[in-house]
Parts: structure tokens; sequence; C-alpha cells
């Protein structure tokens, strides 16, 4: 990475409604270094993903803010940073396990780390109960 090109922060309460907020305003701002149609898309995944479960599992559908952070520098990264104050994960590794969730309800497939590890270069996903989780994701652009 070189230097920091441009930057944003957006604090969105933690409604479903927002989720496509903050897919929407990340990509706005990531058009700016003209990304592919691919590249874009990817990243709308990954902030879905990674917001959903922020609403989902970190408050359990209750009232709570939801942190994102865009960084992208001169050589084309980027990083996303998804952060909450919610109920945080007790074993991040399993939780990143593909089919694993924490939801009773049969509506949740599990997916959502495999999913942001997809479609980004790398993810790393910080917890402490109680705490919150923060989801660092990063995407070189071509």
């Amino acid at each position: 990475m070189k230097r920091i090109e441009n930057q944003m922060k957006l604090y969105l309460p933690s409604l479903s409604v927002n989720e496509s907020m903050a897919r929407q305003a990340v990509a706005a701002f990531i058009a700016q270094l003209n990304p592919t149609i691919e590249e874009i898309s990817d990243i709308k995944c990954a902030v879905s993903e990674a917001v959903t479960n922020a609403i989902v599992h970190g408050y359990k559908y209750k009232s709570g803010m939801i942190y994102i952070g865009v960084k992208y520098y001169s050589d084309r990264t980027v990083i996303i940073e998804v952060r909450d104050k919610g109920c945080g994960i007790q074993d991040v590794k399993e939780a990143m396990t593909p089919l694993f969730t924490t939801d009773t309800s049969g509506e949740r497939s599990g997916m959502g780390f495999a999913v942001m590890q997809t479609f980004t270069d790398s993810l790393d996903v910080r917890s402490k109960l109680n705490s919150g989780v923060r989801i660092l994701m990063t995407k070189k652009l071509g």
C-alpha cells in the first residue's frame, strides 16, 4: 500500500433497511476509482454480508449503530471496515466455518463469512464478547 488517497466514514442504525444504504454508499465512494463491474459487485456483496451480520447476529435485530469506514490508497487498494458494538462472536474460527450459524430460525445459511472471503483479497475478523465485532476487508482493484 502507498498513501491514503481518500476515505469516508458512515454510521447507520442497525435497521435491515440500512443494509442497502451501506452497500450503495460504499459502491458510490469506490466508483471514484473506476472499478470494473465485477469489482464493484464483489465489494457490494461483501459489504452487504458484513452489515447483515451486524444487524442479525451482532445486535439480534435490536437497536445499535454500525460503523463503516472505507479507505483507498494510491496503489488502488481498498480497505473496508465494518464494526458493531453488539454481542460479539464467541468463537471466530467456528463462526467462519461455512454453514455454521447461530440462527435457530433456519433462515440463515451460515455463509456470510465465506462470501466475504470469496469477494475480497483478505478478511480479518476480530471480536470481543459483549463488545462487538470488527471486520476488515481488503480488495486490490486492477
